[in-house]
């Protein structure tokens, strides 16, 4: 009779270790997430890889696993992306974090961002911005404001707010458009009138750029 409850206490004990063990975790990830969005600042970049149906073209071409990026502010105490998506907008981090795959994302910085992302320049850059918010997505990566793209968007933010240029531009023929899938979106695109000398800034060149600091890999 001892031995019996004994063995039924121990199948207790183990049954509520493992009924407790998805609330630990759960509770560690949320705590995670505030704990990261204590490292921010207003006018950091982020970078995931985006689940988007011309995501696999992006990373085959830019040789990058980056595929898709943003700004990062706050407002209301509250971590919003600035992004080129249809049609450029704001959204929630939790959101945009939630689009990537495995969650997973990178925060950059300025390297000299103390000094250079005085409130002055961020209402610079917020200003240049917002005054893109709304425009249509460019699935052609052209160059001109009429439409834009997500790398796009966080160059031009940053040399018509701060003067600095962020990634070294490239044309649509540096790329890697050998493999089917590339070519298979280019042909979908732009049909016959592929424009390869086209002024492109891609997420990875950015991502690389030597002004810049990693601030979070999660």
């Amino acid at each position: 009779m001892k031995k019996t409850s004994l063995l039924l206490l121990a199948l207790a004990l183990l049954i509520s270790v493992f009924a407790l063990r998805p609330v630990r975790r759960a509770y560690s990830h949320r705590f995670g997430q505030a704990a990261d969005r204590k490292l921010f600042r207003d006018g950091d970049l982020v970078f995931h890889t985006s689940r988007s149906e011309q995501s696999q073209a992006i990373q085959l071409a830019t040789h990058s696993p980056y595929s898709h990026c943003g700004l990062l502010y706050q407002q209301d105490g509250q971590w919003l992306v600035l992004e080129a998506m249809q049609p450029v907008k704001v959204t929630p981090l939790m959101a945009w974090t939630g689009r990537g795959r495995g969650d997973h994302y990178v925060v950059k910085r300025l390297r000299d961002a103390e000094t250079a992302l005085t409130p002055t320049a961020l209402q610079r850059m917020k200003a240049v911005g917002k005054g893109m918010v709304g425009r249509d997505y460019d699935g052609t990566f052209g160059w001109s404001d009429d439409r834009i793209y997500c790398s796009e968007l966080i160059w031009k933010v940053y040399e018509r707010g701060l003067g600095r240029r962020l990634g070294q531009l490239q044309h649509l023929r540096d790329f890697d458009l050998s493999h089917p899938a590339v070519q298979a979106k280019l042909k979908e695109r732009y049909g016959n009138r592929l424009l390869l000398n086209e002024t492109v800034i891609s997420p990875v060149s950015i991502f690389n750029s030597p002004e810049l600091v990693t601030v979070l890999s999660r």
